[in-house]
């Protein structure tokens, strides 16, 4: 049995939205359910400052800074200057999210990767893990990656929702997946695959929240951690593993990889 102070992890969540001005009571229904450590992301500059915030505010909350792909051509010098200043506070632990997103055009390809490469580098400088965004993307945020093979060793693929195809590549190069409330989702087949196939020592979970709330309640529009019990009890009846078994597994994994305080 694992000594942790932790029970489950909401590897990736958005508690600076707007839809948890009342953060104490979306953790109090989180630490209820069983989820009592939160990773709240940064998008753009302004969500990974109040990022960085909420997480000086709360012991179990921990922050990522990073542009998102959609806000890649706002990014500029200044703009990854003071992204660095936050990543040095010691509550910021991983870069992200980043990465490539394809299926929009908010901001070009070539702004996508030059601003993907600039938190690569950044990661390298800094030695936090990476959070990647990569949607219809998947080979040439691959190849960047692997540019920075040497340097950039900690590597998640959120809201993981490819093939087992595509899971068995980022597995065989060392990197890790995180599922989401989708692979819940009675369409989800190609997740659910996945899911099983990717070992627990390489697999966190996430919310992702407020988007994409599991099955059975998918029906409330706005997700919250509070949730994420239903994809970890989802995925442990996949894996044919006990619930607290599964939760061990999962938490270690996620404990290890962003490297939080037991």
């Amino acid at each position: 049995m694992m000594s942790s102070r932790y029970r489950l992890i909401d590897s990736h969540c958005h508690l600076t939205f707007a839809q948890y001005a009342d953060i104490e009571a979306v953790l109090k229904r989180s630490i209820d359910a069983g989820i009592d450590g939160w990773i709240t992301i940064g998008t753009d500059l302004s969500q990974s400052t109040k990022a960085v915030e909420l997480a000086n505010r709360f012991g179990n909350v921990f922050a990522t800074v990073a542009i998102h792909p959609h806000e890649a051509k706002s990014a500029d010098k200044n703009t990854f200057n003071k992204l660095k200043e936050l990543a040095n506070n010691n509550k910021a632990v991983a870069i992200g999210e980043t990465g490539l997103d394809f299926h929009y055009d908010f901001s070009t390809p070539q702004q996508q990767k030059d601003c993907f490469e600039r938190h690569l580098e950044m990661a390298s400088e800094t030695g936090l893990a990476v959070i990647i965004h990569s949607r219809e993307a998947f080979d040439d945020t691959v190849k960047i990656l692997d540019k920075f093979a040497e340097t950039v060793k900690k590597v998640v693929f959120h809201c993981y929702s490819g093939s087992v195809e595509q899971a068995k590549v980022i597995l065989d190069k060392g990197w890790h997946i995180s599922l989401t409330g989708v692979v819940t989702f009675k369409n989800a087949v190609k997740t659910q695959e996945a899911a099983k196939l990717v070992p627990v020592e390489r697999l966190m979970i996430e919310t992702d929240c407020p988007y994409m709330s599991p099955e059975p309640m998918r029906k409330q529009r706005v997700n919250e951690p509070a949730l994420m019990i239903h994809t970890a009890k989802f995925i442990a009846e996949l894996k044919n593993m006990p619930l607290e078994d599964f939760a061990n597994s999962v938490t270690a994994t996620t404990l290890n990889f962003f490297n939080l305080p037991r």
